[in-house]
């Protein structure tokens, strides 16, 4: 599935982390959302190496990567923290300064990396998300019962482990399977993600990841809204044209409030676009994360 890439695992500052690398150019950063691995990236990763130098890793918390303990305020498990991991692989592999794509979670670490690092980003790509202190802020009744998992993985320990870990591989498939048509997930990356999934680490581990988003990245996002900051670099924003955030907000709108140079445009697919549409995926990224890329339109 990664013809070409080399499957590593690398001990950084705090964690080990599972990673695949491939391809020659400038280096870009994939990274995967919940409840997956970065084998979400299987049709995308090959062939934007042809042209990039891909870096594909498991968050933390997720994955073969380090589920390393929380602490009371969950920060362990914030996207600063999950992006100070990023930092530090793509420094370990030589990257001082480097573009990322985040889908779901991983645009979540993302955007608060460019946030965080202008100095490191140097573009950005985010799949299928707004911020997440404006998801909480908009959010209604909708948004809860659509989004029913932000506030169930959330409840404090032991209560959604132990619920998800009496039967695992049944909650996975349910919760990614609600969906009109799944038929475009490959058997062997759901191999993985469920081989993945059945550890309760993993489950510990994810559940984290949104008790953190509930808490300290709210906290972050709302800080940098009130004090004004802005990302820095160039944005592109890809989304489901058949998700509900589609129908709930003006996509671009929302993320002109969050950086100056925006542009992106809906997909007619599900969620999951790099597995969903990886043509379009490929298509889009290759065109922004070129110099110059004139082909990307906020109008299209």
């Amino acid at each position: 599935m990664f013809d070409g890439f080399d499957l590593e695992m690398l001990d950084l500052r705090e964690i080990r982390v599972r990673v695949r690398v491939g391809g020659d150019g400038p280096p870009l950063l994939l990274l995967h959302g919940n409840p997956q691995t970065h084998v979400m990236w299987h049709r995308v990763a090959p062939r934007l190496a042809e042209s990039f130098r891909v870096v594909v890793p498991d968050l933390r918390g997720y994955g073969k990567t380090s589920k390393p303990p929380s602490s009371s305020d969950h920060s362990p498990y914030s996207k600063r923290t999950m992006g100070h991991d990023q930092i530090d692989l793509m420094t370990a592999l030589g990257h001082s300064r480097f573009s990322v794509a985040g889908h779901d979670r991983g645009a979540r670490v993302a955007y608060r990396m460019a946030l965080d690092h202008p100095d490191v980003v140097d573009r950005l790509a985010v799949l299928d998300i707004i911020p997440t202190g404006e998801m909480f802020a908009r959010g209604g009744r909708d948004f809860g019962l659509s989004h029913y998992h932000w506030y169930f993985l959330a409840q404090p320990a032991p209560l959604p482990e132990k619920l998800i870990g009496s039967d695992p591989d049944w909650y996975w498939r349910w919760h990614t399977t609600r969906g009109p048509d799944t038929s475009f997930f490959d058997d062997r990356a759901v191999e993985d993600y469920l081989d993945c999934f059945s550890d309760p680490e993993t489950i510990r581990g994810i559940c984290e990841d949104y008790r953190a988003g509930a808490t300290i990245d709210f906290e972050h996002d709302t800080a940098d809204k009130e004090e004004g900051r802005k990302i820095e670099c160039p944005l592109l924003v890809l989304w489901s044209g058949r998700g509900p955030i589609d129908d709930w907000y003006d996509i671009l709108e929302v993320w002109g409030e969050w950086a100056d140079d925006v542009r992106g445009w809906a997909f007619p697919c599900g969620h999951y676009l790099p597995e969903e549409a990886p043509d379009e995926t490929v298509e889009a990224l290759e065109a922004f994360l070129s110099e110059p890329a004139p082909s990307i339109r906020s109008d299209r």
